[in-house]
């Protein structure tokens, strides 16, 4: 009797398929939760579009909001949008990882796969260690923040709120998710250097990356870093820096930000303004406040992000360091780049510059369409929106910031559409492209066509 050949299936989603598709079904069924009544206060009204708007928001770390998180949400619709802040840091494949490992069975190869993706690993060897390390770490520095905010709540509320409200920040902030239940952001904590360097800090070991976490955690000697650990950790405080001191420059004196405030709360208030464009989305002041110049500081940081393998988003800052100084070699006319005494690989270059290619062509592209669509919102009589609030606020959720000059809230449906779906493609798109480049199969062709030359520059 002759067998029967068992029949491969016909679709087989690759790596990075199997991520994107995860994270639109984890947004999907946390719209449908957050758009059940049970997730409002009585007489609150949300639509299917502002739910699917909130839980991307919340999936993708983001932190806009059309809707106040404490005033339009119930204790359960809380408790699903810091849920899907969970899922969204942690990522999909982190969160299949603990399922197989708290049944108890192997992690196969295939799933080694998809966790190296997922994690931005170099190879497959160790991704369950480090799964199990990211478990373990986020656990133990959510707790951490959660206990060195909700002491400082204490002297303000009730014990059940104190540490509610320490434990939702810990979370939102490691995540770097930007989302609050105070109402009004950090901006009431802008005279507080505990509540602010806490966040702070959450922010900068959530942005930086699960792998540098493991790397400082093992070694713990700068000599004994990767190169990726020391170029992340330096690029995130150089950014911090001169993003504080051109912070402090410009809106020393500015009425409405840095003005009242005594010259050490103005310095505290730069470091937290410099930190939260990692993709946190944080604000001890009024974003819209802001002049002009620090718009458009924001802007580039938010841009650049946070570190691979972390919880934020942008073009990554170890992709922002390898293009400047590529383009530093090309200027002076050296062939390799190089950075701390390491020869960086061609191809690494190539995909850093087509990352920020792709990021740069969503931007400007999300950014001409909803000029058009919010037009009637821009030209309406009172309105102080303009060109430079729609380019930001793209490129927030594009980062995965979620900061905002105050048009969110105001988008209309096409627009809220447009921005949900710039936050989903800044969370996974950037990933996704460098995965898709990575394993591409480079095929020769049989054809080979003459070269020649044209003009650039």
């Amino acid at each position: 009797m002759q067998e029967t050949p068992l029949r491969r299936p016909r679709f087989q989603f690759t790596p990075p398929q199997v991520l994107v598709l995860g994270f639109a079904a984890l947004i999907l069924v946390g719209a449908f939760l957050l758009w059940l009544p049970i997730s409002h206060e009585p007489g609150k009204t949300f639509s299917f579009v502002d739910a699917l708007f909130t839980a991307t928001s919340a999936v993708c770390v983001t932190g806009l909001i059309v809707a106040d998180t404490a005033t339009q949400f119930s204790l359960f619709g809380e408790l699903v949008v810091i849920g899907l802040i969970q899922a969204g840091g942690l990522g999909i494949m982190t969160l299949s990882a603990i399922m197989v490992l708290l049944m108890g069975k192997r992690v196969g190869l295939k799933d080694r796969l998809l966790m190296q993706e997922a994690l931005g690993s170099f190879s497959i060897a160790g991704v369950v260690r480090l799964t199990r390390n990211i478990i373990f770490a986020t656990i133990a520095i959510e707790l951490t923040g959660a206990a060195l905010l909700s002491i400082r709540f204490l002297g303000q509320h009730p014990w059940p709120k104190a540490i509610y409200w320490g434990l939702f920040h810990s979370v939102s902030s490691f995540n770097n998710a930007g989302f609050d239940v105070t109402t009004a952001s950090a901006k009431i904590f802008a005279r507080d250097p505990w509540v602010l360097f806490v966040i702070g800090m959450l922010i900068i070991i959530g942005g930086i990356g699960f792998p540098v976490l493991e790397d400082i955690w093992r070694n713990r000697r700068w000599e004994k870093f990767t190169l990726h650990t020391r170029l992340s950790i330096r690029m995130t405080w150089i950014l911090i820096l001169i993003g504080t001191v051109l912070f402090l420059a410009a809106e020393w004196t500015n009425p409405k930000t840095f003005g009242p405030l005594e010259w050490y709360h103005k310095v505290t208030n730069a470091w937290f303004a410099a930190v939260t464009p990692r993709t946190a989305g944080w604000e001890s002041i009024m974003t819209g406040a802001l002049r002009e110049f620090s718009l458009l500081l924001t802007i580039i940081l938010m841009f650049i992000g946070a570190s691979p393998g972390g919880t934020g988003g942008g073009i990554k800052t170890t992709s922002f360091a390898m293009i400047i100084m590529s383009l530093g070699a090309t200027s002076t006319g050296k062939e390799d780049v190089t950075i701390m005494g390491r020869k960086i690989p061609r191809d690494l270059i190539e995909k850093a510059f087509v990352i920020m290619s792709l990021a740069a062509i969503l931007v400007v592209g999300v950014t001409a369409i909803l000029l058009l669509t919010e037009r009637p919102i821009m030209e309406a009589p009172g309105s102080q929106h303009s060109a430079l609030d729609v380019f930001f606020e793209v490129v927030s959720g594009f980062g995965t910031v979620g900061l905002t000059t105050g048009l969110t809230p105001s988008l209309s449906v096409a627009g809220k559409l447009l921005i949900t779906m710039t936050m989903f493609i800044g969370r996974v798109g950037p990933l996704t492209a460098a995965v898709a480049l990575a394993k591409r199969n480079l095929s020769r062709s049989p054809i080979h066509f003459p070269e020649d030359r044209v003009m650039i520059g």
